[in-house]
């Protein structure tokens, strides 16, 4: 009966894991909600800042903002990737590194170069893989992101923006559509022109009255406009992955479930055919005395 005790080993190894994928599956349905409680809760504000944004392109201010200008002969583009601190979350990370990685090949048959932000620590480890050039990064946001934890880094891309440095800077991370699904995109933040926004209506002008002037108001309103935009996409980001978790362990949970089964087949029909083996031994023995 080797074979049978190594079954059973077997059968309580998955069991073990089965309890491990089921708490954690419960984990993050808990966590998952009050993520997406909290994404809401940031949407309206990313959308309207968005809008206002877009609608300040296509105005004809006095006063023109760096990040409003094109850097044509920058031949460095920038891109801030956010993914997870921790896996098992199924294939999120890779839809989104996938992404990035075409948009780094698609930077290199233009003729240019990249340098990366990553916030996440699976992101930080795939750039360093890969080779990217990583000018900062952040990990270890927990389950609340924190502006004041993302706005440092993302700083060193803008402010490489303003100098003329960069030719424009894009956000890759994971929306939120619904629970059993998530979407890797990739949305440009630098420079802010209508058409990267798509806002507004095609063929009309803005025009705003400021108050005190100009350069104070867009000053301030470009600088919410990034952080709403940063704050909004790592909100997403933790929404999709307690989702993708979620739905990652309950799948890990069934299929647990449905190995579990087949050893306990399998193991009784080894302690069935070992019954069998000795009757037939004891009834020979019997039949030759």
């Amino acid at each position: 009966m080797a074979a049978g005790k190594e079954i059973r080993g077997k059968i309580k190894s998955v069991e073990n894991t089965k309890k491990i994928t089921k708490a954690m599956e419960m984990v993050a349905a808990s966590k998952m909600r009050k993520a997406q409680e909290r994404m809401r809760m940031a949407r309206p504000y990313s959308d309207k800042v968005r809008q206002i944004a877009a609608n300040l392109s296509k105005a004809n201010p006095e006063y023109v903002h760096p990040f409003m200008t094109v850097n044509a002969d920058a031949k460095v583009a920038g891109m801030i990737v956010v993914t997870t601190d921790k896996g098992l979350c199924g294939g999120m990370n890779t839809n989104v590194l996938r992404v990035v990685t075409n948009q780094f090949k698609d930077l290199q048959a233009a003729g240019k170069t990249a340098e990366a932000v990553a916030i996440g620590n699976k992101g930080l480890g795939f750039l360093n893989r890969i080779g990217a050039k990583v000018v900062s990064h952040v990990t270890g946001l927990g389950d609340t992101p924190h502006l004041d934890k993302l706005i440092g880094p993302v700083k060193v891309l803008l402010d490489a923006y303003t100098e003329g440095r960069i030719s424009s800077v894009h956000l890759c991370y994971t929306r939120f559509i619904n629970t059993m699904r998530q979407e890797a995109v990739v949305q440009q933040l630098l420079p802010l022109t209508a058409e990267s926004l798509d806002e507004g209506e095609a063929g009309h002008d803005w025009d705003y009255i400021y108050e005190p002037d100009a350069q104070t108001v867009i000053d301030e309103l470009l600088v919410r406009y990034v952080e709403a935009q940063v704050y909004q996409a790592v909100a997403e980001n933790m929404a999709s992955e307690q989702s993708a978790r979620m739905v990652a362990m309950k799948a890990a949970t069934d299929n647990a479930g449905n190995v579990i089964s087949e050893l306990k087949l399998v193991y009784n029909k080894t302690r069935q055919a070992g019954i069998t083996k000795e009757l037939s031994e004891i009834v020979a023995g019997a039949a030759a005395v």
